[in-house]
């Protein structure tokens, strides 16, 4: 770290006249990563020692990605980011398809609670007035209650949880939440929405606002057709 600091100074007193932005450029790319190997070295400290590490890099490319745990048999830990991503339909009905709302997000791993107010604010800024909610077994009922109290759907869904109305009812909602499962990895596979290609919390933000846009967009040309 210390030789980077030293190639970088001396990139920085050679930038003279042609191709000086590019040395200087390369100058604080090279700052930059030996502030984030000066960072992870401090962490491997921290834990010989059994400290705790708050805000840890898992990765030097991408500083900002965090590890999540979903609890999947297969990948019980990944590293990234975590969005939460809502979608608007006329009706519950089996092949019903709407516009999604452009993500919640914060860095780190945030719980399915802590997003849900960025969710709901955004339907309000958009002056949607939903009749009914269906969400999955990641939302507790408390602060969901409250965080959709101003919203006061008819009915608020959560698998496992909470099932209001009738069976009839019951099973649509079940059946129309487990269809969202399918839109989200339709969304993975054909809009990118499973990797992002740009680096930084910014540019993920970037590339699944542009996965949703192209998502409505093909959204509202099937249903001109």
């Amino acid at each position: 770290m210390k030789e980077a600091r030293r190639l970088a100074k001396i990139a920085r007193a050679k930038a003279r006249g042609r191709g000086a932005k590019a040395k200087l450029k390369a100058a604080a790319a090279l700052e930059e990563m030996a502030d984030r190997c000066e960072k992870v070295a401090k962490q491997i400290t921290h834990r010989v020692a059994g400290e705790p590490i708050k805000d840890r890099i898992v990765s030097l490319h991408d500083p900002d990605a965090r590890p999540i745990r979903k609890g999947k048999l297969g990948k019980k830990t990944e590293f990234g980011f975590v969005a939460q991503l809502a979608e608007v339909t006329e009706n519950t009905k089996t092949g019903a398809r709407g516009l999604i709302l452009p993500a919640s997000t914060e860095i780190g791993n945030p719980a399915e609670d802590t997003l849900l107010p960025q969710t709901v604010a955004e339907l309000k800024r958009l002056g949607i007035n939903v009749q009914e909610v269906a969400l999955d077994g990641g939302f507790n009922v408390g602060p969901t209650s409250s965080a959709l109290e101003g919203l006061q759907p008819k009915n608020v869904f959560i698998a496992g949880r909470q099932e209001p109305g009738s069976k009839r009812t019951q099973r649509r909602l079940r059946r129309y939440r487990t269809g969202a499962e399918g839109r989200v990895s339709h969304l993975k596979r054909r809009y990118g929405l499973d990797r992002s290609r740009l680096k930084g919390d910014q540019g993920r933000q970037i590339w699944t606002e542009w996965g949703i846009l192209a998502y409505n967009l093909d959204t509202i040309t099937v249903r001109e057709r």
